[in-house]
C-alpha cells in the first residue's frame, strides 16, 4: 500500500518538474513572435494525440465503451481544453506574477469540490498543509517579481478571472473524473483525450497555424515545441492519471506548488537570481505543506474510525 502511495506522489510530483521545466521553451517559442499561444497550444494538443495514437500499438489494446468515451470528452474539456485555453488567454490579459499567484488556489477549489462531490472531509490539517504550502509558494512567486515587473505586462481582472476559471476546470477534472481515470491506463485515456482537445482547439486555430511560415521557423524553435509537446505534455500527462488514481484530490493538486520551485530553479541557473536563504525557507514550507495534507485523514480513514468506535461503545455496553 505504502509503495503504492509513493508511486501517486512521485507520479505528481514528475508531472509537475515537467511543467515547471516547460515554461522556460513555451516563453521563447512565444516571445519569437512567430508562433501565437493558440497555435502552441494546438500542437500540444495535436502532437500529443499523436504521439499517444503511436505509443498504444506498443501497450495492450483496451475496450473503450460508448458511455465512457463519452465521459472522456467532457473529462478533455475540463481536465485539458477549458484548462489550458482559459489559462493562455488569462495570462495574455493579465501579469505572468498574477497568473502564478492564482494558480495556487487550486488545491483550495479541489478541497472545496472534493468536499461537495466525494463527502471528502475538509480536516484542519488539510486546511493547515494547504495554507503551509501556499505561502511557500507566494514567496518564491513574490520574490521574482521585481524581475518580472519591467515586462511591461500589467494586471488585469478579466485575465486574473480566466486563470482562475482554468484553475477551477482541472479541479472539476481531478475531482469529478478521478473514477473514470481508474478504470483505463494512461495511455488509453490520453489518446482519447487529446484527440478530442485537438479536435475542439483546431477550428479556432486554423487561421493561425495557416499563417505560420513553417520552412523559415529556426531549428531552436522545432526544439522548444519538441520539448513543450513530449516533455510538458506527452509524459506529464502519461503521469498525471498514475498519481490521480492513487491520491486524493486535494493531495494529488498539492504538487502544483512545485512549479514555482522549478522557475525559480531555473532562474537562479540561468543566473537571472540568486539563491538565498527566503528560497529555502519557502521550498521547505512547500513540501512541509504537501506532507501535511497527506498525514490530513480521508473519508474511508473516518468512516473506518467512527465505525470502530461506535464497536467498541457497544461493546462496552455489552460488559455493563
Amino acid at each position: 500500500m505504502k509503495s503504492n502511495a509513493y508511486k501517486g506522489h512521485l507520479a505528481m510530483l514528475g508531472a509537475n518538474l515537467l511543467w515547471g521545466c516547460m515554461s522556460p521553451s513555451s516563453k521563447i517559442v512565444l516571445s519569437s513572435g512567430l508562433v501565437n499561444a493558440i497555435s502552441l497550444t494546438t500542437f500540444r494538443m495535436l502532437g500529443a494525440a499523436a504521439v499517444f495514437w503511436i505509443a498504444s500499438l506498443f501497450t495492450k489494446d483496451e475496450h473503450v465503451s460508448h458511455q465512457d468515451l463519452v465521459k472522456l470528452f467532457f473529462a478533455a474539456l475540463f481536465g485539458i481544453v477549458f484548462n489550458q485555453g482559459s489559462y493562455i488567454f488569462g495570462v495574455s490579459l493579465t501579469s505572468p506574477i498574477d497568473a502564478t499567484i492564482v494558480a495556487t488556489t487550486t488545491p483550495i477549489i479541489t478541497m472545496i469540490i472534493a468536499a461537495f462531490y466525494l463527502k471528502e472531509p475538509v480536516t484542519g490539517k488539510k486546511i493547515l498543509g494547504i495554507f503551509v504550502g501556499a505561502i511557500g509558494a507566494l514567496l518564491l512567486i513574490l520574490s521574482g517579481q521585481q524581475a518580472v515587473a519591467g515586462n511591461g505586462n500589467g494586471s488585469n481582472i478579466w485575465g486574473d478571472i480566466l486563470c482562475l476559471v482554468a484553475q477551477c476546470c482541472f479541479s472539476i477534472y481531478v475531482v469529478v473524473y478521478k473514477g473514470l481515470i481508474s478504470r483505463y491506463s494512461p495511455v488509453t485515456l490520453m489518446k482519447w483525450m487529446f484527440t478530442y482537445s485537438a479536435i475542439c482547439t483546431i477550428p479556432f486555430s486554423y487561421t493561425s497555424i495557416a499563417s505560420i511560415d513553417f520552412l523559415r521557423l529556426p531549428t531552436s524553435i522545432y526544439l522548444n515545441i519538441a520539448v513543450v509537446v513530449l516533455g510538458g505534455t506527452f509524459f506529464a500527462y502519461l503521469l498525471v492519471p498514475i498519481g490521480q488514481r492513487i491520491l486524493r484530490p486535494t493531495v494529488a493538486t498539492m504538487y502544483n506548488y512545485v512549479q514555482p520551485i522549478v522557475a525559480s530553479a531555473i532562474t537562479v541557473l540561468v543566473g537571472l537570481d540568486t539563491f538565498g536563504i527566503m528560497k529555502c525557507i519557502s521550498i521547505a514550507l512547500v513540501f512541509s505543506g504537501v506532507y501535511i495534507v497527506t498525514q490530513s485523514k480521508s473519508k474511508s480513514q473516518l468512516d473506518a474510525y467512527k465505525a470502530q468506535k461506535e464497536l467498541q461503545e457497544k461493546q462496552e455496553l455489552i460488559r455493563k
